[in-house]
């Protein structure tokens, strides 16, 4: 009994302020999450230190948030923050954005099923609650999130390789569309 009263307290700081795990569900996230070559629904671990304390929000980065839509928690990822100029894809109204103090521009990595900011605009940074610091489950994906890089023009050209260079021009696709603002 005394031991359940001295842990619970510690376990729900813990989730409250530093790591939380997640099942991520939906389509938006494809193919960095719930590839279609998956079974599972991916378990992700998501940093909460890292945006309610510290403030550490990057271009690229995978969130967690609030839609201001209509307040449930979703996963997009971070394409621009105050001052970046975005090129705007439809149902947006206007073809670019620029983005103002205080907010980011949040997009899923599946164009075609994703309620993002190219319909409800640029978020509050406030509604921002955690990043996608690890992949857990599925195990063959174990590990944390990792950068695109150019496929070897030598490997052997199988799924992976494949799915490695269109992961490549995606991410360069999405970057033609942000101009970065000067610091």
């Amino acid at each position: 009994m005394v031991s359940t009263l001295v842990w619970l307290p510690t376990g729900v700081i813990f989730v409250q302020y530093f790591y939380t795990l997640k099942s991520v569900k939906g389509r938006s996230m494809q193919p960095t999450l719930n590839p279609d070559s998956s079974p599972w629904r991916d378990i992700v671990v998501f940093n909460r230190f890292a945006i309610r304390v510290l403030r550490q929000y990057e271009r690229g980065d995978v969130v967690a948030l609030q839609s201001p839509a209509d307040s449930k928690l979703v996963v997009k990822r971070v394409v621009a923050l105050e001052g970046d100029t975005v090129k705007t894809l439809p149902p947006y109204p206007d073809a670019e954005v620029r983005i103002p103090p205080g907010h980011a521009w949040v997009e899923g990595d599946e164009s075609f099923h994703t309620e993002d900011s190219n319909t409800f605009g640029p978020v509050p940074l406030a509604l921002i609650e955690s990043k996608l610091s690890f992949i857990v489950w599925p195990l063959q994906r174990w590990g944390p999130l990792h950068k695109h890089f150019a496929p070897d023009p030598a490997a052997p050209r199988n799924h992976a390789w494949r799915a490695e260079k269109a992961a490549m021009e995606r991410e360069q696709w999405r970057n033609s569309r942000i101009t970065v603002a000067d610091k």
